[in-house]
């Protein structure tokens, strides 16, 4: 006869028949353990003398199902989402199926068929593969950099984000710095801290955060590099930007590493604030890497020494652009208005581009052909917060601070209230400004009715 699969439930039933057929088990009691009613029980019975333990097995084991959709109506669907929908899910295409053309099938069945013809592959198939990198050789050749925000100080604390400066050659931790947020000056701080201590590495590895690397392609102003990737280029530093985090996985789970061990740390030290915690930090590092430092696989060190003087060096770390000088000598910056003072240089400087220095602890500055120019600002309350500022996501707790800041300085005033109306009702008073030609017609036939009205005068 061959071999024949049955299903657990089926080899069940066999076992409770075989009871009931040897005199071991009543039929009532076979009903209640099988789940049916003692007609059908002797139904089984009787089909198990004539045809053997095959009776028991479901008849359609093995045959297409009565009720499966047809090949045709299959391979017309399929054309369909190979034409309308090819980068589609299995869910949305079921959906568009059902309101564009009328068409319902389940989302599982869909699933099957798009699997199938290789229209669709799950999770586990999608998923990219990252293999291992190899560390590079020596120290100083590649140091990754990354930004965590975390709430470093628990509940003691605001949360706040900690710079990760960490050497892919030994996975020693270079430099850490708390910052409120990721952003252009923050990592000007922590970049002269780094060289200040270490000196000019050959290459930075990062991910592809504003502030790294021109994510526009559209952008037609600037030189296509941001104000960092502008002063790595005059310090001679390579800036590479990672395709994934995976790429740069040695910061990331260095990341990972200190969001734990470090809040531990600062937990027992009692620090709650970043001033305190900057200054735990360098003894926090020199610990961290004699437990997990590895040597490089080449010895030497290929930090180039910083050869420049300390006011060359803030020249590049800050915040440089160029602006156009008006005829009135004012220049444009975020939205305030630099009023130069009157001289022969700046006079010179009209129509042209001049320098500006935005620095972090230093007030800001314009040069023109390297000569500072004075200033008066015009009006300084027009530096402010408007509602139309585009602020990115890892700005947005210094911006809100920075709100909130503003908010207590200068709470809103509580205005006149007016008259509240319901519908419109007539003044009585004369509309204002000039006449239309409307009104002065009304006007003339008006005083033509009262002067036909007036009584002849007498003879």
């Amino acid at each position: 006869m061959g071999l024949v699969l049955m299903s657990e439930r089926e080899l069940q039933k066999i076992e409770v028949l075989a009871q009931v057929l040897d005199g071991s088990l009543r039929t009532a009691t076979a009903a209640r353990v099988l789940d049916l009613s003692q007609r059908q029980v002797q139904r089984l019975l009787h089909k198990v003398r004539d045809e053997g333990a095959v009776a028991v097995r479901h008849k359609l084991r093995g045959r297409p199902s009565n009720n499966r959709i047809s090949a045709l109506k299959r391979d017309y669907i399929l054309s369909l989402i190979r034409s309308d929908y090819p980068d589609f899910g299995p869910t949305l295409a079921a959906e568009k199926l059902a309101c564009g053309h009328g068409i319902r099938v389940s989302s599982e069945s869909l699933r099957t068929w798009m699997m199938a013809a290789g229209l669709w592959q799950n999770r586990t198939h999608r998923r990219r593969v990252h293999q291992p990198c190899l560390r590079r050789e020596a120290l100083g050749e590649l140091i990754q950099i990354d930004g965590s925000e975390h709430r470093w100080f628990e509940d003691r604390g605001p949360a706040c984000t900690l710079l990760v400066f960490i050497d892919d050659a030994t996975g020693a931790l270079m430099h850490l710095r708390f910052v409120r947020s990721e952003s252009t000056e923050s990592y000007f701080a922590a970049l002269a801290d780094y060289l200040k201590e270490h000196g000019l590495p050959v290459a930075f590895y990062s991910d592809k955060h504003s502030v790294f690397r021109v994510n526009k392609k559209e952008a037609r102003s600037g030189h296509g590099m941001t104000q960092f990737g502008r002063a790595l280029n005059e310090l001679n530093i390579e800036i590479l930007c990672a395709n994934s985090s995976q790429a740069k996985g040695r910061v990331e789970r260095a990341n990972r590493t200190l969001q734990d061990r470090l809040v531990k740390e600062l937990r027992l030290s009692g620090i709650s604030d970043m001033k305190a915690g900057n200054a735990f930090l360098p003894g926090f590092i020199d610990r961290h890497n004699l437990r997990f430092a590895h040597p490089p696989a080449r010895p030497g060190n290929l930090h180039r020494p910083v050869n420049l003087p300390a006011s060359r060096l803030a020249d590049i770390l800050c915040v440089r652009d160029q602006r156009q000088v008006g005829a009135s000598l004012v220049v444009h910056y975020e939205r305030r208005k630099f009023i130069l003072d009157d001289s022969e240089h700046a006079r010179s400087a009209i129509g042209r581009y001049v320098e500006t220095y935005s620095y972090a602890d230093r007030p800001f500055e314009i040069r023109w052909k390297g000569v500072l120019l004075p200033y008066r600002i015009f009006d300084p309350s027009q530096q402010r917060v408007t509602h139309t500022a585009i602020t990115e996501n890892k700005h947005l707790g210094d911006m809100l601070a920075y709100i909130k800041a503003q908010q207590e300085a200068n709470p809103p005033q509580i205005g006149p209230v007016g008259k509240q109306r319901t519908r419109y009702t007539p003044s009585g008073k004369p509309p204002r400004g000039r006449k239309s030609w409307l009104d002065k017609r009304a006007e003339r036939r008006a005083s033509e009715d009262q002067a036909a009205a007036l009584p002849p005068p007498a003879e």
